[in-house]
């Protein structure tokens, strides 16, 4: 990539978080929204299911999650120094307010009009996470083995949440990838027998040699090919054979004209 273009793109990382760090109240999840907005949507630097594992490897991480979406960002599209201006766009806005705020914190604190701005703001943030959770849910694949997931994991989270049952939220996002990776080896197991049942090649991240099935159409078709190279050789030479015995003629014919003109 040319120096003048990473440039930009990292500066357009840092405006561009610095812009969703500035204008995203409620944590995280309301920035969700925001990012897939400006990253999807605008600057097309990801698709709809990179947005995803975005979302689930901060979630996975240490860390708040809008920091780590930041670093993760900007490192997928401009590496290293990417990462880096990104997340310096992303906190930043808090630092200065929290610093700006902070001598009068106390002053404004009991204010009516700040408490009803706050009550405000939060059902917005409220808006904003159940806006994120909709798209999230339309870039994800519909089938049973999603929506079973999803239903587990909410109930859990929910038991949890209201003290029903003691367990973290890790647990459970460990538990859905480590239910995913068996899910996907049993799936590419079910292909390999399927494709061999068929007698087609599976696919190539299978690991597994073609079926004979396809051995036998591949030497039947590399059969007919000789073939056809050697008729078509055979037809090359008696064409040869043929003006050579044209040209033969004429000598001929000369040297008996002169037999009889003697």
């Amino acid at each position: 990539m040319p120096v003048k273009e990473r440039l930009k793109k990292i500066l357009d990382l840092f405006l561009c978080f610095l812009k969703i760090g500035a204008f995203t109240f409620g944590g995280g999840y309301a920035m969700v929204s925001l990012v897939q907005r400006d990253m999807v949507e605008k600057k097309k630097w990801l698709t709809d299911q990179e947005m995803v594992d975005v979302i689930a490897i901060a979630e996975s991480t240490p860390g708040v999650i809008a920091l780590n979406t930041a670093t993760y960002v900007g490192a997928k599209i401009a590496g290293f120094w990417g990462s880096l201006f990104a997340s310096i766009g992303a906190m930043l806005p808090s630092v200065i307010i929290i610093l700006a705020i902070y001598p009068v914190i106390q002053l404004f604190g009991e204010n009516q009009y700040v408490k009803w701005a706050f009550l405000g703001i939060r059902a917005c943030v409220a808006a904003l996470i159940l806006n994120a959770t909709y798209k999230i849910s339309k870039m994800n694949e519909k089938t049973v083995v999603s929506f079973v997931v999803t239903g587990v994991a909410l109930v859990l989270a929910l038991l949890s949440t209201f003290e029903v049952i003691k367990l973290d939220m890790i647990f459970i996002i460990l538990g859905a990838a480590l239910f995913g990776i068996i899910w996907g080896i049993i799936g590419r197991q079910r292909k390999k027998k399927k494709a061999a049942a068929e007698g087609k090649t599976p696919n190539a991240g299978d690991g597994s040699a073609p079926a004979e099935g396809c051995v036998e159409v591949k030497d039947e078709a590399r059969d007919e090919a000789n073939a056809l190279a050697d008729s078509r050789g055979n037809a090359e030479s008696a064409a040869k054979e043929s003006d050579g015995k044209d040209d033969d003629e004429p000598v001929s014919e000369r040297a008996d004209e002169k037999k009889e003109e003697n």
